[in-house]
């Protein structure tokens, strides 16, 4: 069964911690960007998601946003938690940074 709760690492070095989740799927934690982002100065940042109940599904789906403090922007992450072949956890994610727009006609610059 895939868990969420607890540490995490991608592939470019990035990391987040994540609580115990409530019996709604719900869940915070903490998240650190790796060296690929080329800011030394990120401090921890809050997250804050939901995860698909996973005793119904054996690969739950989640999604969770961070808050980037000193910059004013946020970033969403969906992903899905599958199980690989060995028992250990994956978690395979999709990240929208929205740049934001100058009007509702230009939101489709929004997103990369």
């Amino acid at each position: 069964q895939c868990l969420l709760s607890g540490l995490w690492q991608s592939d470019t070095g990035c990391r987040m911690a994540v609580s115990v989740l409530g019996k709604d799927g719900s869940f915070s934690g903490s998240y650190l960007p790796g060296p690929a982002t080329g800011d030394s100065e990120i401090l921890t940042l809050p997250l804050e998601g939901s995860q698909q109940d996973a005793g119904l599904v054996p690969q739950p789906t989640f999604s969770f946003t961070v808050r980037w403090q000193l910059q004013a922007r946020m970033t969403a992450f969906l992903g899905q938690c599958y199980m690989g072949t060995n028992g250990e956890e994956n978690l395979h994610t999709s990240v929208a940074p929205p740049r934001g727009s100058d009007s509702p006609a230009e939101d489709w610059k929004a997103t990369r």
